[in-house]
C-alpha cells in the first residue's frame, strides 16, 4: 500500500497567511514545469519499489489552476510507470472560484473521485484580509455544485483563532458545512509563520494577533460540535464521518510509504526521507539535466521511533508498542512517561496501543515529545 503525492507549484494570488512553495508568476514557464514533473514520475518509478498505489494527492499550491489537458499529462504518466489500485483514492485540491460546471465534469472524466476544497471562512472580512480570490457567497455554493456533479466524497479546510473571530462565528462555519452536507473537515488553527504578509501585519499592528486561550476555546468548541454532529475526530485537525476518512493522510499517519513529486515535495519509504528543492527555476534545470532534485536523509533507529510516536499520537489509530519495539526496545523511561500519562488521563493503552483521551489531544505534540528517544 503506497501513495504519490503530486505539488503543483502554482497560485493565482499570495493568501496573507500562506508559507507553502508556489509562485504566482509561472505562465513563461508553465509547459516546462508539466514536463518536469512528468519527467521525475519516469526517473523515480521504482522508488516505490513497485507497491501497488491505491492514492494519488494533487496539492499545491492550487491544483485546480491546470487545465485538463496538462492533468492529463500527468495521469498518464502516473500510469504508464506506476500499477494503480482500481478502488485508489485520488484527491484534488481546488479552491472555490475554480469550481464550475466545465472543470468538475473534466474533474471527474480524468479519474479524480475526492475534491479537497479550500474554503477556509464563510465571512466575508476573513477572505479579505487573507487576500483569498474567492467570495463568502462561493464558499457555500461551490460544496452545492460539487455534490451536483456527483462529488459526494469531499472535505473542505476551515480555519480558526482568526483576528475577530467570535466563538458563535466559529460555531455557525461548522453548522454550515455540517448542513451542507460535507462529510470530511479539516480545520486549522492560524499560525502566525515568519516571512508571511500575516507575520509583517501584525508586526505593524494592522492586524490583532488572536490569542492562545481563544484559540484553546475553538478547539475545543470544535470538538464538543462536531461529536454532536456525529463526526470522529481521527486525527487532531481532521474529522470525518464513518467511512470518509482520508486514506492518503491517513497512511502518511501510519507510516506508509509515499512519493512527493513536485518542488518542495517530500518522500518517505520506511527507512529513508527525501525533499525536493524548494525552486522552480532550479528543480526544472535538475530534471533537464537529469540530475536529483532531492536531497535524501536516512533515517536512525531513533528518528523512525519518534516519528512513529508523533504521528501515532496525533490520530485514534494511535501507536502500536510492538510496532515500536519492532524498531527498538521500550526504555524504562518511556514506559515511566507513558504510565506516568495515562495514571493522568491523556495517554490510554488498549491491546498493545497507546492512543490520546479527549482531554490529551490538545497536548498530543507535548506528550509526544516526552515520549521521544533522545540519542
Amino acid at each position: 500500500m503506497a501513495g504519490i503525492y503530486i505539488h503543483i507549484p502554482f497560485c493565482k494570488q499570495k493568501c496573507t497567511y500562506c508559507d507553502f512553495h508556489f509562485s504566482t508568476t509561472f505562465s513563461k514557464y508553465r509547459s516546462k514545469m508539466i514536463f518536469a514533473i512528468c519527467q521525475e514520475i519516469t526517473i523515480r518509478h521504482s522508488y516505490l519499489k513497485n507497491q501497488l498505489i491505491n492514492t494519488i494527492y494533487f496539492g499545491g499550491g492550487t491544483p485546480s489552476i491546470l487545465t485538463k489537458e496538462e492533468l492529463e499529462e500527468i495521469m498518464n504518466a502516473i500510469k504508464l510507470n506506476f500499477v494503480i489500485a482500481n478502488d485508489a483514492e485520488i484527491t484534488f485540491e481546488a479552491n472555490p472560484d475554480d469550481i464550475i460546471e466545465k472543470k468538475l465534469g473534466e474533474w471527474k472524466s480524468i479519474g479524480i473521485n475526492r475534491l479537497s476544497i479550500g474554503l477556509q471562512s464563510f465571512k466575508a472580512f476573513d477572505l479579505k484580509w487573507m487576500n483569498r480570490a474567492h467570495t463568502a457567497d462561493e464558499s457555500e455554493q461551490c460544496v452545492k455544485l460539487a455534490k451536483k456533479h456527483g462529488f459526494n466524497n469531499l472535505t473542505v479546510d476551515l480555519m480558526y483563532g482568526l483576528p475577530n473571530l467570535t466563538n458563535e462565528e466559529w460555531e455557525e462555519h461548522l453548522l454550515k458545512v455540517v448542513q451542507l452536507g460535507v462529510p470530511h473537515i479539516s480545520a486549522y488553527c492560524l499560525t502566525v509563520e515568519e516571512q508571511t504578509v500575516l507575520h509583517h501585519k501584525i508586526n505593524k499592528g494592522e492586524i490583532k494577533a488572536t490569542s492562545e486561550d481563544v484559540q484553546s476555546d475553538q478547539f475545543m468548541l470544535m470538538l464538543k460540535v462536531l461529536k454532536e454532529q456525529g463526526y470522529q475526530q481521527y486525527e487532531i485537525s481532521n474529522f470525518s464521518k464513518v467511512g470518509h476518512e482520508s486514506i492518503h493522510n491517513s497512511n502518511y499517519w501510519k507510516g506508509e510509504s509515499y512519493l512527493g513529486i513536485g518542488p518542495s515535495a517530500h518522500s518517505f519509504n520506511g527507512k529513508s526521507r527525501s525533499w525536493n528543492i524548494s525552486n522552480n527555476s532550479k528543480y526544472i534545470e535538475k530534471i533537464e539535466r537529469g540530475e536529483d532534485s532531492f536531497e535524501e536523509e536516512i533515517l536512525s533507529q531513533e528518528n523512525r521511533f519518534n516519528e512513529l510516536v508523533m504521528t501515532g499520537l496525533r490520530t485514534v489509530y494511535g501507536v502500536s508498542l510492538a510496532k515500536l519495539t519492532d524498531i527498538q526496545p521500550l526504555s524504562e523511561a518511556f514506559l515511566a512517561k507513558s504510565n506516568q500519562f495515562i495514571a493522568e488521563g491523556l495517554l490510554e493503552l488498549n491491546n498493545g496501543i497507546l492512543t490520546t483521551t479527549e482531554n490529551g489531544r490538545l497536548q498530543a505534540d507535548y506528550l509526544a515529545s516526552e515520549l521521544f528517544v533522545l540519542s
